[in-house]
């Protein structure tokens, strides 16, 4: 599926060189494109903040630190944006201009890397690899009315679509199947356990034996060499002498037969024999099943005879009822079509003339993606879940805000000791076990957030990532950016607040911008994300000592077959999307948040962004994989841009709040103008933002018909480079082929060319119809239809023996090459036609 990533480094200390300068373009070929836009990420981040460091530092540092100061502003506050004296209201025109530049400048990266994931996302749809899968040309269809539930009932409502469909598979409620299935596979496994666990005690006993045997040998004077002994207890016969220059010898030669013993076998009475290893459990439920797989069998071959009804005004049921079936159809469906294009423009469509019928679908769908248990929900109660599952989630968010506020006061508030009175250790203990409680609320979080997913009804894996990433950073702007900030922000200024509350606008202006640094230096559970992350995270993911320990862990406790030694040395691990990329993201907010307020957060962020590319970098090439089920193309990376913009209006807002509470030596706002400029910054940034979504929205998720053409090709970007730059030859060729196409008309010349359209060169069409036998395109005339020239043979063969193999996803498939061979010669009489026609032509000319 994917190409193998080379060696890391033959030499033990060259491997931080040998990461360094690897190609992180490989990752798209080790892991997907999730994981390499993940990366790619990272490396946006880094790029963008190596210029903005520099300038920061080079600029604010000493713009908020020589010759000013403010009382109570002392180590790291010294360089934020509240140590401008009121004296020096005027320095703050540095800010508003680097704040303008740096938004700048994120505008252009973020256009930048947007386009290029149209791009790439574009060229891997296209790619050969993906479009020659039956997954590029899967559509699964969910709220599917009754009447629609058979197979020639979906074939022909999409058969208007470019190549037809091939293939329709109706989800069917299998009632006991899944559960007879997972009982005969826990009695195998049982069964496999048992037998290893036979052969390895009937080896120690037969290694016992040897060893016993040899003594007795070494006791009785006799010499025994390592050869007298067979590997099965029984003496060898004499060693044959071989000259090595003679050759190998056959194996059969060195081995001779071994004896065979019988085994008792414990009969079905007799407790403790292979009954209770699952033996009868396995006959059972294959009896099961293969009844089980013959009702279902009929049931298919009963829908698939119904014909399609003859009106679309009625949804009521035609044929065989629901009730006559043992396993009745649910109202979901996957349908194959025969071009990627038309799988594309079957989601896009509107496929039914009633509400919320047949709206979801979903393209390119892996059978280990789907959530198999969600197939059968209606329409109604899935909006239903989903307004439950949102509430639930914003009452999360905002219940859990409030233990967040609570432990950050008791930890900011000086005399925190009140909680526990007069008890400083039990006081102490308080504020570690809470940060504790929270850690270990944060970790069962992700959980819950999935359960509320798949409480909407979606009907795949990679969907629910998707909710959980915005869920996930949601929860985590909140609680753990902006109630951090308000909280350190507004504690620091409670002193002030109760002595003189009318100086809240100065108090603010001068504590709210000391909560950047606690982004610096409090490590604790949920605000050490610059350093710690930065530091030990990239330090712990570089080492791998926890994946390290569980390895030889999972080895000693659970290796006990072959089977399971093979799954843990040889399965990759792999990451969970839905939490890792909030988790990056909301350092991005931070750092962009901050990047004025307190400039000297941007050099360790940009720090931080980089060790994180490089160390994501070597998991993805050397580490870690990912699998093709859970491959969605890079859509989260549109995601996290959009998580950018929070970042950019948060630091906008606080900019602009900050500007319009700063005041001079009289008490009086001093930074109003900047004030001002910031609110038209916010207005610039919400229509960029704007663009952006309406510019590549459209293009993120279905394949575009200009690219219909080239799906499948070994080098599309090459394909599209050429069609872009013979958009202006194409005008001249068009003309040029109508005066041509005149010309033969008015000598009364007919040829077959003509009844092609005007302006398609021939040899481009006949490098196309080989193209698309190559592939087995849909829209290409079959054999039958190409008339007496091609000889007889034409149908294709066709399965005609019903069962549950009807249910299996077919890989991609191509036309045989006896096919290709009759379109080839198809073409190369109609070229031969067309060659005669012309020498006519000149014929008639020279007699005239």
């Amino acid at each position: 599926m994917y190409r193998r990533i080379q060696a890391l480094s033959q030499k033990i200390f060259l491997w931080p060189w040998a990461v360094f300068k690897a190609d992180y373009h490989e990752i798209k070929n080790g892991c997907g494109m999730d994981a390499y836009f993940y990366v790619r990420f990272l490396r946006m981040m880094a790029r963008v903040l190596l210029p903005i460091w520099v300038i920061s530092w080079v600029v604010l540092l000493p713009v908020t630190s020589v010759n000013t100061s403010v009382d109570n502003h002392t180590g790291l506050d010294r360089y934020s944006f509240g140590n401008v004296s009121p004296s020096g209201q005027s320095r703050y025109a540095a800010h508003i201009i680097l704040t303008w530049l740096f938004t700048f400048w994120l505008w252009y990266n973020i256009r930048h890397e947007m386009s290029h994931f149209i791009r790439t996302r574009q060229r891997w749809l296209i790619g050969p690899e993906n479009a020659g899968s039956a997954q590029a040309c899967t559509v699964l269809i969910t709220g599917v009315p009754r009447r629609y539930l058979t197979e020639s009932a979906l074939a022909n409502v999409f058969s208007h679509l470019p190549g037809g469909v091939r293939k329709v598979w109706l989800n069917r409620d299998l009632k006991e199947m899944p559960e007879l299935h997972e009982r005969r596979n826990n009695a195998c496994s049982k069964l496999e356990a048992a037998e290893t666990q036979l052969m390895g005690t009937a080896l120690k006993l037969h290694n016992k034996r040897v060893k016993k045997e040899a003594k007795k040998a070494k006791k009785a004077g006799h010499r025994v060499s390592s050869d007298s002994v067979a590997t099965d207890g029984r003496p060898l016969t004499e060693s044959s002498i071989v000259d090595t220059e003679q050759g190998d010898v056959e194996l059969a030669e060195k081995l001779a037969a071994a004896e065979i013993h019988a085994v008792r076998v414990a009969s079905d009475r007799e407790e403790g024999g292979f009954d209770r290893l699952g033996r009868e459990e396995i006959v059972t439920t294959n009896a099961a099943l293969k009844e089980s797989r013959r009702a279902l069998a009929r049931d298919v071959a009963a829908t698939s005879r119904i014909a399609p009804a003859e009106t679309n005004h009625a949804d009521t049921p035609h044929g065989d009822s629901d009730t006559e079936q043992t396993y009745p159809p649910l109202n979901s469906a996957f349908v194959l079509f025969n071009e990627q294009i038309a799988a594309h423009m079957a989601a896009q469509c509107l496929t039914h003339h009633g509400p919320y019928r047949m709206a979801e679908k979903t393209v390119g769908v892996a059978p280990q993606d789907v959530i198999w248990g969600n197939l059968n929900m209606n329409p109604y109660d899935a909006r239903v879940r989903m307004a439950i599952s949102w509430a639930i989630t914003i009452g999360l968010v905002i219940v859990w805000a409030i233990p967040a506020m609570s432990i950050r006061c008791a930890r900011r508030t000086p005399g925190s000791r009140g909680f526990v009175p007069c008890r400083p250790l039990l006081s102490a203990l308080f504020l570690v076990s809470s940060a504790r409680v929270a850690r270990l609320l944060m970790m069962l979080l992700p959980i819950v957030l999935r359960l509320l997913a798949r409480f909407e009804g979606m009907t795949q894996r990679t969907a629910i990532e998707l909710s959980l990433m915005t869920r996930y950073f949601i929860f985590q702007v909140i609680n753990s950016f902006l109630i951090v900030t308000l909280s350190s922000g507004i504690i620091a200024a409670l002193p002030g607040l109760t002595k003189d509350p009318s100086s809240i606008p100065s108090l603010l202006a001068e504590n709210l911008p000391k909560a950047s640094t606690f982004f610096l230096t409090l490590a604790d559970t949920f605000t050490s994300y610059i350093i710690l992350q930065g530091l030990s995270g990239t330090a712990s993911g570089f080492l791998q000592a926890i994946p390290l320990v569980l390895y030889y862990v999972k080895l000693f406790i659970l290796g006990s077959t072959p089977r399971s030694i093979y799954g843990i040395k040889y399965t990759l691990r792999s990451v969970s999307w839905g939490t890792l990329f909030p988790t990056t993201t909301l350092l991005v907010v931070i750092t962009v948040a901050y990047s004025i307020i307190s400039p000297i957060i941007n050099g360790l962020a940009f720090a931080t962004f980089f060790l994180f590319y490089q160390m994501w970098k070597y998991l993805f090439m050397w580490q870690l994989d990912q699998p093709r089920s859970s491959e969605t193309g890079g859509l989260f990376f549109p995601k996290a841009i959009q998580h950018v913009f929070v970042g950019m209006y948060l630091q906008q807002i606080c900019l602009a709040a900050l500007f319009f509470l700063a005041q001079d030596e009289n008490k009086k706002p001093s930074a109003v103008p900047e004030g001002a400029l910031m609110i038209v910054l916010i207005v610039f940034t919400v229509f960029f933002h704007m663009i952006i979504n309406n510019s590549y929205d459209p293009l993120t998720h279905y394949l575009p018909l200009t690219l219909a053409e080239m799906h499948g090709k070994a080098d599309a970007n090459r394909d599209i480079a050429k069609q872009e730059l013979t958009e202006e030859a194409s005008v001249k060729e068009l003309e040029t082929e109508k005066s041509s196409l005149s010309r033969r008309r008015s000598h009364g010349v007919s040829s077959d060319a003509e009844d092609e359209p005007v302006g398609k060169p021939k040899e481009r069409a006949i490098e196309r119809t080989e193209d698309e036998t190559e592939r087995g395109d849909g829209n290409v005339p079959g054999p039958e239809g190409r008339g007496e020239d091609e000889g007889e043979g034409g149908v294709l063969p066709v399965d005609e023996d019903p069962g549950p193999k009807d249910f299996y996803h077919p890989q991609a498939w191509s036309r045989s090459p006896s096919y290709g061979l009759r379109v080839t010669r198809w073409a190369s009489a109609r070229r031969r036609r067309r060659r005669s026609g012309r020498g006519a032509l000149r014929c008639q000319r020279r007699m005239r």
